[in-house]
């Protein structure tokens, strides 16, 4: 028994410091955890606070004027703005039928305000709400592309070419630009979902779900943006190779004009070269030249014209607008064509000639150098034009073609006949031989002009074969006429007529001369005489009062 007593008092003092062993190791324990709870704890609160501090480091990177990240905005900012007018409306709706009180109806009328705002608020974002980025994603419009038909459109093939691979760059810098602020949602997103387990609190929850929400929209839109961007690479590629097969066409044909014209120049050459061999006349030259210089260009232009116009119905249509178009808009080229026409082929002016011409109140008087499409040039002489009206020689004057029908033009040298009729006159007294004043005049007259007076006689009878001539006499003639001062002798002579001046200035010195030498020849000038009758006269007072 006493055995027994023992064992079991062991038994319970065992028990008793094994429970109070177990009841420290315990309370150890949980000192323990505790600590460890604080250490995590704050711990937790340290990323907290670095993950809080990396979001605000990407809300800098991610720009808030980028394109895609505005665009977004007005669409959850036009989804807010739908959502709030639904609520008014359904809210005026209840007011309307249930409205009994003052304030009822004057929150309606405030709501009905505020439902105005709000529609016109809608129609600025139209289009805002059906979807994001609606108007990023969707490609430049390529539109319908015109064929090259012409060199001209070459140039403008390029500048399609240009502009489309340009707008191509710019939609692939969209996309390069979305790729990047997903990149910056998606690191921003994964910052929410670690805060969310970080702090169980629900405080990161719904932000990490408009996140999330952002992001997939984002991505959607990267996800179409690639799939047009492979479909809009194509269409231009097909584009492009059409521009570049028409451009490759119309260079061909280009090649194949100049190569042509190429060939028509250089026969017109030979044939210049060959007229210059065998025609010697300066004149018949320059004619000649000009004929094949048109002809020339004739061909040239009918060669373009008939490669570039595929129906010959558009050469007529055009060619009668055409016309109708310089009829009006260029009437005085056209009349200038005309008259180059009239002038060329009526044979009435000639490059070489001299001829006069009145424009504007003056006169020019100068050999014509050349006879253009559209004017003829002239180079004026000293003449007694220059010397008595215009004071001025030398000058080159341009004479439209046009003048033949509207103006005085004198040609001095027409066809064969290279002189004119020019005169002297001198003035002598009354009481002068003016019979032997006459003979002088008319010998010496006809000693200087006798070798253009026999020129003249056989230039006129080639001129018979063209028109009908009456009076053919070359020989000098002698006029004379009452002037107030005496007896005018004019003495008229054929003489050359690119050298007028001279053969006046030989004859009228020898005439004056020869008037010198002879006793009964005075040259006049005017003179005046005064008559002074003798006695002395008496004023008609003096005789009034005689009488009276």
């Amino acid at each position: 028994m006493k055995m027994n007593f023992f064992l079991f008092f062991f038994f319970l003092f065992n028990v008793s410091v094994f429970a109070l062993e177990s009841t420290k190791v315990v309370t150890a324990d949980a000192q323990l955890k505790e600590v460890q709870a604080t250490q995590l704890e704050a711990l937790n609160r340290s990323k907290i606070l670095e993950y809080e501090k990396q979001l605000r480091e990407f809300e800098k990177e991610i720009p808030k004027e980028n394109t895609w990240i505005k665009s977004y905005a007005s669409y959850l900012t036009s989804l807010k703005v739908r959502t709030t007018l639904a609520k008014i409306e359904k809210r005026i709706e209840h007011l309307r039928k249930y409205a009994k009180s003052i304030s009822d109806r004057d929150e309606l009328n405030g709501l009905i305000s505020k439902q105005n705002i709000l529609t016109s608020e809608i129609e600025k974002l139209k289009g805002k709400n059906d979807a994001p980025f609606a108007n990023l994603i969707t490609p430049p419009a390529i539109g319908e592309v015109e064929k090259v038909t012409n060199p001209f459109d070459i140039f403008t093939g390029f500048s399609v070419i240009k502009n489309l691979t340009m707008n191509f760059e710019e939609y692939k810098l969209k996309r390069d630009s979305l790729m990047k602020i997903i990149e910056l949602l998606s690191k921003e997103h994964d910052i929410y979902k670690e805060l969310e387990i970080l702090d169980p609190s629900g405080k990161y929850t719904e932000t990490k779900k408009f996140k999330q929400i952002q992001l997939d929209r984002f991505k959607t839109a990267l996800d179409t943006i690639n799939a047009t961007l492979d479909v809009y690479q194509k269409r231009l590629e097909i584009v492009e190779i059409s521009i570049n097969k028409g451009i490759e066409k119309q260079v061909y044909r280009l090649m194949k004009i100049g190569t042509v014209v190429l060939v028509v120049f250089l026969i017109f050459f030979l044939l210049k070269l060959v007229v210059k061999k065998y025609i010697t006349d300066h004149e018949r030259f320059y004619m000649a030249n000009k004929i094949i210089t048109f002809t020339n260009f004739t061909f040239i232009i009918l060669i373009i014209f008939f490669n570039y116009i595929e129906n010959a119905s558009y050469l007529v249509t055009i060619l009668g607008f055409a016309s109708a178009g310089i009829a009006i808009a260029m009437k005085d080229w056209f009349m200038s064509i005309l008259g180059w026409l009239v002038i060329v082929f009526g044979g009435s002016i000639h490059v070489g000639d001299r001829i006069r011409v009145d424009m504007d109140g003056m006169q020019y008087v100068g050999d014509v150098m050349d006879i253009s499409l559209l004017r003829m040039t002239i180079m004026e002489d000293i003449t007694l034009t220059s010397i008595m009206h215009n004071r001025r020689a030398g000058r080159i004057i341009f004479i439209p073609n046009n003048y033949v029908f509207t103006r005085m033009i004198s040609n001095y040298t027409h066809n064969s006949l290279k002189t004119v009729w020019d005169g002297v006159k001198i003035t002598i007294t009354f009481d002068s031989n003016h019979k032997k004043a006459m003979h002088i005049a008319k010998m010496i007259s006809k000693k200087f002009s006798k070798g253009y007076t026999d020129i003249t006689r056989k230039q006129l009878n080639k001129l018979r074969q063209h028109y009908s001539l009456k009076n053919t006499n070359v020989e000098p003639r002698i006029f004379s006429f009452i002037n107030d001062n005496g007896m005018d002798i004019e003495a008229w002579y054929l003489t050359n007529a690119y050298a007028t001046l001279t053969l006046r200035s030989v004859i009228s010195t020898e005439i004056v001369d020869a008037f010198n030498q002879e006793d009964d020849i005075t040259i006049a000038y005017p003179t005046q005489k005064l008559y002074v009758e003798g006695g002395k006269m008496s004023p008609p007072f003096e005789e009034n009062e005689k009488m009276s």
